[in-house]
């Protein structure tokens, strides 16, 4: 028998467990030296933690990967996530040229993704998932 009290509560946690999926791989890559890997699952762990967000405030998570968009649904439930502003920025640069090798040539400057860009995206994909968990109310 369900407990009564979690019917009305919004089902949030299989976001926050794929997120910490994404996150783990995006280490793990890392000291594999898989790069580009890297910058696309830490853009998935900043994007599931995100939507998870929205999907504890009941608010049904839109089928996109802007974490630019993403933000800014989660800025009008609390002005407070402008500070990720920065590292949603970074992060969605990411999202289509580590996913397919003909995609919009010259989307990354350099090329793939290097150690310090593997490294920075990591860094901004641990800020986001640390920011929003303390906002999710489990």
């Amino acid at each position: 028998m369900k407990n009564s009290n979690n019917v009305n509560k919004p089902n949030f946690s299989t976001w926050v467990q794929f997120a910490e999926e994404d996150f783990l791989s995006a280490k793990t890559l890392l000291n594999e030296g898989i790069y580009n890997q890297v910058c696309f699952h830490s853009q998935q762990a900043a994007e599931k933690i995100l939507k998870a967000f929205l999907k504890s405030q009941r608010i049904v998570p839109p089928r996109i990967h802007s974490l630019i968009e993403l933000l800014e649904m989660c800025k009008e439930k609390h002005a407070e996530f402008s500070a990720l502003q920065k590292g949603c920025e970074y992060l969605s640069r990411f999202y289509i040229p580590t996913r397919y090798p003909d995609a919009l040539p010259g989307s990354l400057p350099d090329g793939l993704p290097n150690l310090e860009e593997a490294g920075k995206s990591l860094d901004f994909a641990r800020e986001i998932m640390e920011f929003v968990s303390e906002k999710l109310e489990f």
